[in-house]
């Protein structure tokens, strides 16, 4: 049977008016996490994101991955019409794919609190930024703008984690990228450290052939000193898994014998076996059962909120308004989730952090990391070159079909007049990273326009691109002192920091709905005053060169 409730506009100001109280702070021991109490902690939860803009019909698409993003925890009327649903279900946790820093969060994240449910924030965006699993980067741009979501939920006491990326290694021949995904965890986890939080650092993997999965998963757990350091190392360790099977103890026995001596705590990210429709979640008794409960630290369900993926279609319920509809799914979880009871053992756990694996050929990944984005570096060489880019268009939706083929254009001409393009290039598996590759994309053009400008003797045609670069009068008057000057700002190409703050963070109170299309970071940091992509130019731009630079990973990446 399915049922109907409309939440009224008073339900709601009740449901967020809720008392004070103190969510107990999670934390992990080893491989498991407890409560402060000392309690076991398992993850209970949904996914919990309203799907953004797909284009089905784009054959460069394939996992339907969205374009835009909603933000539900921005969405007071939302939060409150949703809260009773999620009590229902029993659910200690939700998962967010995409948040907008901008915005305000504090009726949602506080309801949620006082309802003991806690929060796993992904920190990528679909246009502002993500590491893009074909032509990965760690960079300015990116960093910005997980610091951006990281200062605005720093406040709230239910963020359980952090995720850095989700699905952005997808199969073996594309693990190389796992060492730009290890040194964002390095950089967040610096981040949160230097701020004293409790959050912890996370992942989400797409699920995966064992013989690279596993040594991707240890990878991210691993010390890449040898001296038994968390500094490069995930906490949470999530796999997107809708394995299915008449016997659940049976289908999951490979994985946790995959997984049976993990390092950190490990759960499920995703779950929901797609063999029948409706679908009913009877793998969630086995999931919160020994022997598993030995190996994962939970579950979330996916997806409250109907969502289309290249895998079918989702959604435990149906939203018109006001109006949340529940049906057979929603039942099913609820009673399934109803049964757990999962062991309060073990009492402990003991952090080791082990050697990373070897490369081989199921597994690319360099132990030598990228270096921490430097905002301040990049800042100063947009300011030395002597050709800057400089967009002809403000139109996010010309400059994403025009981007690439500047950078291929640039590119290519630099090579045909001597140079190349191999200070914006970063090899995460070779663990060679160009002095430039850090900066954000409008740095990277920069600096290949101005390349190709200074070995043309700096005649003026060379720094047009079809009207898309500008010489820059400020810069010094010949090719060495410019160069000079790069090299000046890139002293230190390799450092490794604990980043700063980005220049100012905003927590904007209007725009209930969360609905946007990029981020609102808008500022730089680690020391920087430019724009959120680490360059001089204009933010307006920036949504369409992180898309292209940076598409958003994952099997079910929802926004």
């Amino acid at each position: 049977m399915r049922c109907a409730t409309r939440v009224a506009v008073v339900a709601a100001a009740a449901v967020l008016a809720t008392s004070v109280h103190a969510i107990q702070t999670v934390s992990r021991q080893g491989k498991y996490l407890f409560n402060a109490d000392g309690s076991r902690f398992f993850i209970k939860g949904v996914a919990y994101q309203p799907q953004g803009a797909v284009d089905a019909n784009d054959p460069n698409n394939p996992f339907l991955e969205p374009s835009t993003f909603i933000d539900p925890l921005a969405d007071d009327a939302g939060c409150a019409r949703d809260l009773p649903f999620l009590q229902q279900l029993g659910i200690n946790a939700v998962r967010v794919y995409s948040v907008n820093s901008s915005l305000n969060h504090d009726s949602c994240m506080q309801a949620f609190s006082s309802a003991n449910i806690y929060t796993i924030i992904d920190l990528s965006l679909p246009l502002d930024g993500s590491i893009d699993r074909a032509s990965p980067a760690w960079s300015t741009n990116l960093l910005d703008t997980y610091l951006n979501t990281i200062n605005t939920f720093s406040k709230y006491d239910n963020v359980l984690a952090y995720n850095v990326g989700n699905e952005v290694v997808i199969a073996a021949n594309g693990t190389a990228a796992a060492a730009f995904v290890k040194a964002a965890a390095r950089d967040v986890r610096a981040y949160l450290t230097s701020k004293k939080s409790s959050a912890l650092v996370g992942y989400a993997a797409i699920d995966a052939d064992d013989s690279w999965l596993g040594p991707f998963a240890n990878y991210l757990s691993c010390d890449t000193t040898g001296q038994n350091s968390d500094a490069t190392s995930l906490d949470l360790f999530g796999l997107n898994n809708y394995e299915c099977g008449a016997n659940p103890a049976n289908v999951y026995s490979d994985k946790n014998t995959l997984f049976a001596n993990y390092n950190v705590a490990a759960y499920f990210s995703e779950f929901g076996c797609l063999d029948a429709s409706p679908r009913t979640f009877v793998e969630v008794e086995t999931i919160f059962a020994s022997p598993m409960t030995n190996v994962w630290s939970g579950a979330l369900a996916f997806s409250y909120f109907p969502a289309t993926s290249a895998q079918g279609q989702f959604g435990i319920v149906t939203i018109d308004g006001n109006t949340v509809t529940t049906g057979a799914e929603f039942d099913n979880l609820k009673t399934e989730y109803g049964k757990v009871s999962p062991p309060n053992s073990p009492t402990s756990g003991t952090n080791a952090y082990p050697a990373c694996p070897t490369q081989d050929s199921t597994f690319l990944a360099s132990t030598t990391l990228p270096p921490t984005p430097n905002d301040n570096s990049c800042n100063c060489v947009e300011s030395a070159v002597a050709c800057q880019f400089k967009p002809s268009t403000s139109n996010s939706t010309i400059l994403s079909g025009i981007i690439g083929s500047l950078l291929n254009e640039g590119c290519s001409l630099l090579g045909s007049a001597g140079g190349s393009c191999n200070n914006i290039a970063a090899d995460g598996a070779a663990g060679t990273y160009g002095p430039v590759s850090p900066c954000g994309p409008a740095v990277k053009l920069s600096y290949v326009f101005d390349q190709y400008y200074e070995l043309t003797n700096r005649n003026a045609q060379s720094c047009d691109f079809a009207g898309n670069a500008t010489i820059n009068s400020h810069a010094a008057t010949n090719s060495a002192a410019v160069a000079s000057a790069v090299s000046s700002c890139l002293s230190n190409p390799s450092a490794t920091f604990v980043p700063s703050a980005p220049a100012s963070t905003t927590a904007g109170t209007s725009n209930p709905s969360g609905s946007s299309s990029s981020s609102g970071g808008g500022t730089s940091g680690n020391g920087g005053s430019n724009g959120a992509l680490g360059g001089s130019q204009q933010a307006v731009f920036g949504a369409a060169l992180a898309s292209l630079f940076a598409l958003a990973g994952g099997l079910f990446a929802l926004a």
